[in-house]
């Protein structure tokens, strides 16, 4: 049996600083203070006005080709995890594949909000494993929300980013992919989001006048402690299913690094607290680049094998998000 493995990361975060200061005049000029504190954002990044979400894409791509010694030709496909995508219909990663010149990749969309990345890696891993004639997979997670933001807006204009991070999934002849569960609480699917664009509310130009233009909002509440509430049992619920693969009983310690949805460091320390894991087994990048979405997990890897702080040979490296609707995925891999 063919197995799969994680062989390289990449990540790209835009030139474009914003810091929580530039918030000052519109928001007030305690808007750092509180963001520091109660979510661990300094600043983010922001695209260009000539870039799009498929060029962040593509450099991030790049970066995960080039460190795995690979040309974009050796892509078998080509998954980019989203939902900023360039367009409503085609897909952004078709259009990857044009501007990498992988000529030989297929490629589609996966939308599941911030837990996309999760989702797309587990799809890659059940590819390389059933399909003897794909071995290279680029699994990207791309985040343009600064194009989808209410400047005025200050739960959306301070928090949001953008950037893209990137593996690439490979054969390997032992287990690298040990397993991955997924989860929904679809009553919150009107909560946040863009409800502008899509079937529900075409950009027509009536729907434009009366609904405003496409850009994230906070329609209703959803509970502020949701991710320190389900983040544990989902990762008690993923290492009960690995520990067949694995050949032994697995627990939150046998964890050796942990990497979440970035929107909210406090969020990602009680979690670990909750766990009975140090601090020192995660990684976060918010405070340096705000809330990139589905890109934030991968960028987050990148950041720390680029650190020298990620996975190393025989680690467990595990991956936990959710994200609006709300979705919720875990996986967890063994670093070969």
């Amino acid at each position: 049996m063919r197995h799969a493995r994680i062989i390289s990361t990449g990540h790209y975060v835009p030139e474009r600083v914003v810091t929580n200061a530039e918030f000052a005049p519109r928001f007030g000029a305690t808007v750092d203070d509180w963001l520091v504190e109660h979510i661990g954002i300094r600043e983010r990044r922001f695209m260009a006005k000539d870039q799009v979400t498929s060029d962040l894409a593509v450099a991030a791509g790049r970066m995960a080709l080039a460190q795995a010694g690979l040309e974009p030709a050796a892509l078998d496909r080509i998954i980019v995890a989203t939902d900023t995508p360039d367009y409503v219909s085609p897909a952004t990663a078709v259009v990857v594949q044009a501007k990498l010149g992988a000529h030989r990749a297929g490629g589609f969309d996966v939308n599941s909000a911030c837990a996309g990345w999760v989702i797309a890696l587990d799809l890659a891993a059940r590819i390389v494993i059933t399909e003897p004639d794909e071995s290279l997979i680029l699994v990207i997670g791309a985040y343009a929300m600064s194009r989808f933001l209410d400047g005025n807006d200050k739960k959306t204009a301070t928090l949001f980013a953008d950037g893209a991070g990137a593996v690439i999934v490979g054969g390997s002849a032992t287990p690298g992919w040990l397993a991955t569960v997924t989860a929904a609480a679809g009553e919150y699917h009107d909560a946040l989001g863009i409800y502008t664009g899509g079937a529900f509310h075409p950009a027509t130009a009536e729907n434009l006048a009366h609904y405003g233009p496409p850009v994230v909002q906070f329609m209703r509440p959803f509970p502020a402690t949701f991710n320190t509430e389900q983040w544990p049992p989902l990762i008690e619920q993923l290492l009960a299913k690995a520990s067949t693969r694995f050949g032994t009983r697995l627990s939150p310690d046998d964890v050796d690094h942990y990497y979440f949805t970035q929107v909210n460091l406090r969020t990602i320390e009680a979690t670990m607290a909750a766990l009975g894991q140090p601090l020192a087994k995660t990684h976060w990048i918010m405070d340096r680049y705000g809330y990139t979405g589905s890109a934030c997990i991968p960028m987050a890897l990148a950041d720390a094998v680029a650190q020298g702080r990620g996975p190393t040979p025989g680690s467990l490296a595990l991956f936990c998000a959710s994200g609006g609707g709300i979705s919720l995925a875990a996986s967890l891999w063994q670093w070969r």
